[in-house]
């Protein structure tokens, strides 16, 4: 859910941020179905992933947060994340954050054929609606409530979710704060080339 996060971690680079989108629209092996820079993208966006669920400090805000959120904590967080990433754009990046979703938006355009039809049919929603009202509480409840309400089917406390991010919201900053450069580093470090071996990709430590 924090996708946000993950385009800005695409280095600027058209395919990787695409690939890095759709990680979590495409499931499996990806065997050659996309464009490398692409595949690249996407397990790159597995290894954030992964790297975040060990990381002490995103673990640490959900600990911060009511058992009863269960499972979603994690997507709690990775939204709140995103908030503080959008709040505070100006201390990561150079571009002003209009112009970032913007651009992020036309590479995706011009990327469209390689899309899966669910990424597709949200993406107007994503850049037009959602990511511009990241940097607001409100933003980040109005996301929630659409997805507790339409998007799961079990009942949750998705929807409760802004409450939390306003009540332990120093706290959640503070961890956000630890945990942003330690991914920036854990991101640029890697570098994702493919295997003809095992027919999939593998990530290796860059060398100098």
């Amino acid at each position: 859910m924090n996708f946000l996060t993950h385009l800005f971690l695409s280095s600027g680079a058209p395919e990787l941020l695409v690939g890095n989108l759709m990680g979590d629209f495409v499931k499996g092996r990806l065997d050659g179905r996309f464009p490398a820079g692409i595949e690249q993208g996407i397990l790159l966006h597995r290894e954030i992933d992964s790297f975040a669920g060990q990381n002490c400090h995103f673990l640490r805000s959900k600990r911060r947060l009511d058992q009863s959120f269960g499972l979603y904590r994690g997507v709690l967080v990775d939204l709140f994340y995103d908030h503080f990433l959008a709040a505070h754009w100006e201390n990561y990046a150079d571009v002003p954050f209009s112009v970032f979703i913007s651009d992020a938006y036309r590479v995706l355009c011009e990327h469209k054929e390689f899309l899966p039809d669910k990424l597709q049919r949200i993406m107007p929603f994503m850049f037009r609606d959602w990511l511009p009202s990241y940097c607001a509480i409100g933003g980040i409840a109005a996301v929630l409530h659409r997805i507790s309400c339409f998007r799961l089917k079990r009942a949750n406390r998705l929807g409760d979710g802004a409450e939390a991010l306003s009540r332990h919201y120093g706290g959640l900053y503070d961890d956000f704060r630890k945990f942003l450069p330690e991914l920036i580093a854990f991101s640029g470090s890697k570098v994702i080339s493919p295997t003809n071996k095992d027919k999939e990709a593998k990530i290796t430590l860059m060398t100098e």
